[in-house]
């Protein structure tokens, strides 16, 4: 079997890149380990930045995105028992939108195959060869055959424990955080109409939603905390506790989905190694308080896709040469910012009372300075994806 760029996982990244190589002309095969039920149905991020939504418009992909996604202009920053909010339409002209990434898959899968892409889901013992100069994927396919793919370069979109980033030896930098967040999806409508970041003695706590009649809430908890011991009821009274504000009431629901996600930061240097490119999560990891995950890997593929795009039509190298380097510059703001947001609303296990000081100073700080509050929206609603930070 042989095609231009063999893509190596069905998440955002490697459907977008399918989708934005099929513009331009270029063929591509997706290779993805789950089933397209198990892809569709995966609860992961929901914000999605301002230059994501401008790119998914621009390229066909907004028609749902514009019809149920979730237009938000600020955030919240709760602490002391106070809201604050902070007005990024004011700030930054921009705002972001909630959508959850399960959504963007379905859009992303739909549009694939509604325009006659090649998608193979349920593959298995995916190997990769050649990846200096003529790269072969190997893989089983969902019929048990054994089969080839022949590719021009190779694209892996795999996510953290896929199999792209072990076939050659990066750089990795990598820290791990000493709390996790304890996530609930919740049959409950949102009783506010923007996220809610809390700062409260007993931990952070997250309020955000995925629709009109869906809330998605966290709280931090220890990192080795068995999800099985926090009751519903533990949960919403934790809740209740950690985003409490004059005003505000939590609207409580039957819990579908429960679970308990680590924190980590997370990059590997270069993203790419011959014919092979990562992206997305297969390079980088970062921790959630900032929402930049997907966002980061629709970023890379962006970059990538033009780099790809180039070199495939014209044999010019410089957009691949270039691609790592220029993703990276934005892969460590994004980890700055997403480190800054983790510190300064979480409390450290050793926290002291001096530690609390600081953090309830550098909050203050934020929401009273405008240049601060700038500086957070500016980071949050995303840097265009054209401009390097």
């Amino acid at each position: 079997m042989r095609t231009q760029v063999g893509i190596v996982g069905a998440g955002p990244a490697g459907l977008l890149l399918s989708h934005l190589l099929a513009r331009a002309g270029v063929d591509s095969v997706v290779l993805e380990t789950r089933s397209r039920d198990y892809v569709e149905r995966r609860v992961r991020a929901g914000v999605l930045e301002h230059p994501t939504v401008e790119l998914l418009r621009e390229v066909g992909l907004a028609d749902r995105l514009d019809r149920e996604g979730m237009r938000h202009e600020g955030i919240s920053l709760r602490f002391d028992g106070g809201d604050h909010r902070l007005d990024f339409a004011d700030l930054v002209g921009k705002g972001i939108t909630v959508y959850g990434q399960q959504e963007v898959v379905k859009d992303l899968i739909a549009a694939r195959l509604g325009d006659g892409g090649d998608l193979r889901f349920e593959v298995t013992d995916v190997t990769l060869d050649g990846l200096a100069d003529a790269p072969v994927v190997g893989f089983t396919g969902a019929d048990g055959r054994r089969e080839e793919l022949h590719c021009d370069v190779v694209a892996g979109c795999d996510g953290f424990h896929g199999i792209t980033r072990d076939a050659y030896d990066p750089q990795m930098f990598d820290r791990t955080y000493p709390y996790a967040w304890l996530g609930i999806l919740a049959k409950a409508a949102p009783t506010h109409h923007e996220l809610v970041y809390a700062n409260h003695p007993h931990g952070f706590a997250l309020y955000s939603m995925r629709s009109p009649e869906i809330t998605r809430l966290y709280l931090q908890v220890p990192p080795d905390t068995d999800v099985n011991n926090w009751s519903d009821a533990q949960i919403w009274d934790e809740l209740g506790t950690r985003l409490a504000a004059r005003g505000f009431t939590l609207n409580e629901g039957p819990v579908l989905e429960k679970g308990v996600t680590g924190m980590r930061s997370f990059v590997a240097e270069p993203m790419r190694h011959g014919r092979l490119f990562l992206a997305g999560d297969a390079a980088h990891i970062v921790p959630p308080t900032g929402a930049k995950g997907m966002n980061l890997a629709i970023a890379d593929v962006r970059v990538l896709s033009e780099a790809l795009t180039t070199f495939l039509r014209s044999g010019d190298e410089t957009g691949i040469d270039g691609y790592s380097d220029t993703c990276l510059r934005r892969v460590w703001r994004a980890e700055h910012f997403s480190w800054w947001m983790t510190s300064m609303l979480h409390v450290p296990p050793e926290s002291d009372p001096f530690g609390r000081r600081l953090q309830l100073s550098q909050l203050r700080y934020t929401v009273t300075s405008r240049a601060a509050a700038t500086t957070l929206a500016e980071n949050y609603v995303g840097l265009p994806h054209g401009v390097s930070p």
